[in-house]
């Protein structure tokens, strides 16, 4: 089918101590973020930044000054590359949407490549308008500046693929047997969280959080599971998804049940797990009297999620459009007017 492209999408972050303030510029002057007009967006993107970087660098620093995020998605590429068969005819690209490599450079060395197609494949299995959404726009401009006119398909989302469920699956299930044996466990499955009112808008990522979350459960067959979902990463004065994972922390200890934390949203390690899960969730569980605390890895490169993902860039090479998991069909109803398949 001739030399194939597939281009890998991940939030990015911040390399250095030097790229925190930078990051977090063009994070919030995506207008998938603030939807505000320019200067404007770019002037209170600028004092957000401003404000943030203090804190933020101290978070990398805990990471020995940067993120981990990039070479993570580097290993997944290397992974994806090999499941595809790997040679000269298929190269994987890595693109982030607010720190190196960008989209315009990311899209200069595909031309340089020279494939006969491009597929699209956001590292973000649930689709919202302000991850997926953002980074296949902002792929689409820099495509088009770039001179880059090839057939292009782009996997929209795969929240409840087999290969994503069975490695969260295989990876949950040894972090559960552990707890239980100090008592019967909670597993508090947790996603990055999003404003509500960007869902009442008419984004299906709550919906296909939930999605994911009851097939992972339908897969573990564990009979009586004590199990619950949660978003993390809030910021700000609006309000967000619920329950917050804080508060299932202080549930958890109330009922002084060992908790599992298996993050659905992330697949690859980041400050959010690293740090957020890792270090602050844990204390704070500690510290409610939660009586044993496990964190589950992101799917990262087990075999079967990369399996999976091969497998969409597959199904991806056949369909004339933009493709979900199920081979093309729309997976979210008319109500979502943001789904990433609307109008296809």
């Amino acid at each position: 089918m001739g030399k194939l492209a597939v281009v890998l999408f991940n939030l990015g972050g911040p390399d250095r101590p030097e790229a925190v303030r930078p990051f977090l510029a063009n994070l919030f002057n995506d207008p998938a973020i603030l939807s505000l007009p320019q200067p404007f967006r770019g002037l209170l993107a600028w004092l957000i930044a401003r404000r943030r970087a203090p804190v933020a660098a101290q978070i990398y620093d805990r990471l020995g000054g940067g993120s981990p995020l990039l070479p993570n998605t580097q290993a997944q590429a290397a992974s994806l590359k090999a499941a595809l068969g790997g040679g000269a005819e298929v190269e994987v690209f890595v693109a982030m949407r607010y720190w190196h490599p960008l989209s315009r450079e990311t899209a200069a060395a595909v031309r340089a490549f020279g494939p006969d197609e491009i597929v699209l494949l956001p590292l973000y299995p649930q689709f919202s308008g302000t991850t997926s959404g953002s980074s296949l726009k902002d792929w689409q401009t820099s495509a088009e500046r770039t001179g880059l006119k090839l057939p292009t398909r782009a996997v929209c989302c795969y929240p409840a693929e087999p290969g994503f469920i069975a490695a969260m699956t295989a990876l949950i299930r040894p972090a559960w047997e552990r707890a239980a044996a100090v008592g019967p466990p909670r597993l508090l499955f947790t996603a990055h969280g999003l404003p509500r009112r960007v869902v009442e808008r008419g984004d299906p990522y709550q919906a296909q959080v939930e999605a994911t979350a009851a097939a992972i459960v339908a897969r573990l067959g564990i009979a009586g599971l004590d199990w619950q979902l949660s978003y993390q990463s809030r910021v700000g004065p609006l309000e967000w998804l619920q329950p917050y994972t804080e508060d299932e922390l202080k549930r958890a200890g109330h009922d002084r049940v060992p908790l599992v934390v298996a993050p659905i949203a992330f697949v690859s390690e980041h400050s959010e797990t690293l740090v957020e899960l890792d270090i602050t969730y844990r204390d704070e569980a500690l510290k409610h009297g939660v009586p044993h605390y496990e964190r589950v890895p992101t799917a990262g490169t087990h075999p079967d999620f990369i399996a999976g993902l091969a497998r969409l860039v597959r199904e991806a090479r056949v369909r004339p459009q933009a493709v979900a998991a199920d081979g093309g069909t729309r997976l979210c109803s008319a109500a979502f007017a943001r789904c990433g398949m609307a109008g296809r």
